[in-house]
């Protein structure tokens, strides 16, 4: 996805028996290499029920979610005024 030097990749849960480029099971989010700031976006609900399910996530998907959840974690932990 995405046009000529700016890619779009999509994170996806696929079956480990399709091929690489082949039919994937449900679209979870996109990473956007070429951004600034934010580089990916996530659905962390369906992330957590697939990775529940026993999905495996690549390294930098992975790397992804601990991010998000990094994250999250820093917003709980700073007090409101």
């Amino acid at each position: 996805m995405g046009a000529r030097n700016h890619p779009v990749y999509r994170v996806v849960a696929a079956d480990r028996r399709s091929p690489r480029d082949g039919k994937c099971i449900e679209e979870l989010g996109t990473y956007h290499p070429s951004r600034s700031g934010q580089k990916f976006d996530l659905k962390m609900d369906r992330v957590d029920y697939w990775l529940s399910c026993g999905a495996q996530p690549s390294e930098t998907v992975a790397s992804f979610i601990h991010k998000i959840r990094k994250a999250a974690a820093e917003v709980e932990e700073t007090p409101s005024a």
